[in-house]
């Protein structure tokens, strides 16, 4: 009777998992404890650092953190507790400091001390840009998955494909220039 009631919890538990939408999610506790031990020296302290973490079972904890609490919250909520945060990025021109949450991204250069802030408007599915001066501009909103709402030089907005060809036309459009359809 008992391997009656295992055979049926069995076959109800593949069902669902065939049936039913699932999320493995981002795993950011993990991936930032990854991601800081990276960054603390070379190839042989990584390693190091790798093993010591394995032995004193820190990644398996964070890893379950994630898989059981995290990504849970991040499924039913749509965003992560951990996803938030900071870095600097470096680029051609200077240092970056970006600082991630839940609406969006603050940049800050680290050169001039001049900042800038992206927000995602979940209402009308766009990002859009604000100035310390509070001037906020749209920078595109998506209308699909394959095209996205951009602005024009005179103000209005024209529907552009995500794609090489696509983008060489709008930018033909923005710097008035037909050599992209030459």
């Amino acid at each position: 009777m008992k391997k009656t009631y295992l055979t049926v919890a069995l076959i109800c538990t593949l069902c669902a998992s065939l049936t039913l939408p699932s999320c493995i999610g981002s795993f950011s506790l993990t991936n930032k404890l990854l991601s800081w031990n990276k960054q603390i020296g070379d190839k042989f302290v990584n390693e190091l650092v790798f093993f010591v973490f394995w032995i004193f079972p820190v990644y398996e904890v964070s890893a379950i953190a994630d898989g059981l609490v995290l990504n849970s919250i991040e499924f039913w909520s749509g965003e992560n507790p951990v996803a938030s945060g900071k870095k600097i990025i470096e680029g051609n021109d200077g240092k970056y400091l970006v600082k991630s949450d839940k609406k969006g991204y603050t940049i800050k250069s680290l050169n001039d001390g001049s900042v800038v802030r992206f927000d995602y408007n979940k209402a009308d599915n766009s990002w859009n840009f604000s100035l310390p001066t509070g001037e906020t501009h749209k920078l595109f909103t998506f209308v699909d998955d394959t095209h996205v709402s951009l602005p024009t030089p005179d103000g209005s907005e024209i529907i552009v494909e995500l794609s090489e060809s696509g983008l060489y036309a709008y930018q033909a459009i923005v710097t008035g220039s037909n050599f992209a359809f030459n």
